[in-house]
């Protein structure tokens, strides 16, 4: 197999076959582990030298060894390198799996059909082709039988099962992961330090665009009961970490650096400018009036539990 590939060519494919493999075992994001770490493209430098200097020192024994020998044994060397692979094994086997009659021996095959000269020969079908479908029969008779008779999880019932486990394993890893809060499940902060480290974060991050004073400007106005994306601590939270309306809307703050526990302060922040007052200037109401579902369930209740007390004071 030597003699039949040519050095640089083991040479490559052995280099990148190497490179392939610290690509899938390192990680590096977008770019190539080499570009992204300078010591793997020293490394792989360095591998490839090797490679070069060890096929060199092959060459060079063998040609030392090959001189070391008598005119005959150079001369049954050669014939022994130059001779060319038959792999007889692999033609038997396909000679089995095709089956086929070899082009001196068709006449005895020949059919009487004649069509315009054309002719037919009686070949039998392919094993390879045979097994196959025997095996697709057995296969399918396995299939009708477990999930047409025996009522087998079919692949839609196996992706409902895949997700609910994805989902499990996602309450997992957020019940203990460090610094991962879902918005369905955060809460509005009201220790001091959180609202003042939310406004530092603010006024380095988000005053640009909503002003010091949360009164807008590129951004919607932070001050009135108008949301765009809906309001309260978990609209907010989602709002600062996912970004805005697509193409017209705030970046995710997320993939520019700020961990959630960071979002979740400054989301707080953000909430401390309800009803305030912004300065002269500040930008007019955009999106609807957001009301707490809850306060409005609560509400309700309310309203429901004063109207029975009415009736009960009435029958009395």
């Amino acid at each position: 197999m030597r003699n039949i590939i040519p050095s640089w060519v083991r040479v490559l494919v052995i280099f990148f076959l190497i490179m392939i493999g610290i690509e899938y075992f390192v990680e590096s994001g977008d770019k190539p582990a080499f570009l992204e770490k300078p010591m793997i493209m020293l490394f792989l430098v360095l591998v490839l030298l090797i490679l070069i200097a060890i096929e060199g020192i092959v060459a060079a024994v063998e040609n030392t060894l090959f001189n070391s020998l008598d005119e005959e044994a150079k001369e049954r060397y050669l014939t022994a390198k130059n001779e060319k692979p038959r792999f007889t094994k692999l033609k038997r086997i396909y000679n089995k799996m095709v089956d086929s009659k070899p082009v001196e021996e068709e006449t005895e095959i020949i059919l009487d059909h004649n069509y315009d000269g054309i002719k037919e020969l009686d070949n039998n079908l392919p094993p390879w082709w045979l097994y196959g479908f025997y095996a697709s029969m057995i296969f399918a008779v396995i299939y009708m039988f477990k999930y047409h008779v025996f009522d087998g999880d079919n692949q839609y019932m196996e992706y409902q099962q895949e997700n609910e486990l994805a989902e499990l394993e996602k309450e997992r890893y957020n019940a203990t992961a460090k610094d991962v809060i879902d918005f369905e499940a955060v809460t509005l902060l009201t220790e001091a330090s959180d609202i003042s480290t939310g406004k530092q974060i603010f006024n380095k991050n988000c005053i640009s665009c909503h002003r010091i004073d949360g009164g807008g400007g590129i951004g919607p106005n932070l001050t009135d009961k108008n949301w765009i994306l809906g309001g309260g601590i978990k609209n907010v939270f989602k709002t600062i970490s996912q970004g805005g309306r697509p193409g017209q809307g705030m970046e995710s703050w997320t993939r520019k650096g700020l961990k959630a526990s960071q979002i979740q302060q400054v989301a707080s922040y953000v909430l401390t400018f309800q009803g305030t007052t912004p300065a002269e200037g500040a930008k007019a109401p955009e999106g609807e009036i957001w009301v707490d579902p809850v306060q409005e369930t609560e509400t309700e209740i309310e309203k429901v539990s004063d109207s029975i007390k009415v009736v009960t004071e009435e029958v009395n």
